[in-house]
């Protein structure tokens, strides 16, 4: 059994920094930046040290905003 997983970018539940940044087109510092001052919010999920962004959830905290 193959581990060859091509799940579409919009379909995914998490995201990397990178997957991040192109999905919502928004620079890689920025989001590390977003990232830091808020590192207990509901739309990331840390894995020891690394962090996934919840699309979903980041989505709806992105139309909260009026800008970056």
């Amino acid at each position: 059994m193959e581990g060859n997983y091509n799940i579409p970018i919009w379909e995914k539940y998490t995201l990397s920094i990178e997957e991040a940044a192109a999905y919502f087109r928004i620079g890689e510092h920025k989001l590390r930046r977003i990232i830091n001052e808020n590192r207990n919010a509901d739309y990331l999920l840390w894995n020891g040290n690394r962090v996934q962004i919840k699309r979903v959830k980041f989505e709806k905290y992105v139309d909260a905003l009026d800008a970056i």
